[in-house]
């Protein structure tokens, strides 16, 4: 598994790549035809690679992936959660930057 990119994540991954983390996980909740998902594309990218080995940056297509949105009350896309220990430690909706994904990923008791 390629970890300085994105993981696709599905119904199927969703929860067991969570539980089973070491690290801390932020989750971009995206649509193809979203165009601040575009926009934010590649400071997502980024994240994953400037974080290999210390974080996980996962995306998750949120037409094929409709339950795991749908627990997660994903009501408006982007959103990136961040999910540390198994819990979401923080949230945010709305297309950002780089730096306010990495300052959503800092908050992870692990990359203190």
């Amino acid at each position: 598994m390629l970890l300085d990119r994105p993981v696709h994540l599905d119904d199927e991954t969703f929860s067991r790549t969570i539980a089973e983390s070491q690290v801390p996980i932020l989750v971009d909740f995206y649509a193809d035809w979203c165009g601040p998902c575009k926009i934010m594309a590649p400071a997502v990218d980024q994240l994953a690679g400037n974080y290999t080995g210390r974080a996980i940056v996962a995306k998750l297509n949120t037409d094929a992936s409709q339950r795991t949105s749908m627990a997660f009350n994903v009501r408006g896309i982007p959103t990136s959660i961040v999910f540390d220990g198994g819990k979401e430690i923080a949230r945010q909706t709305g297309a950002v930057s780089y730096a306010t994904l990495e300052s959503m990923l800092k908050k992870a008791a692990s990359l203190i």
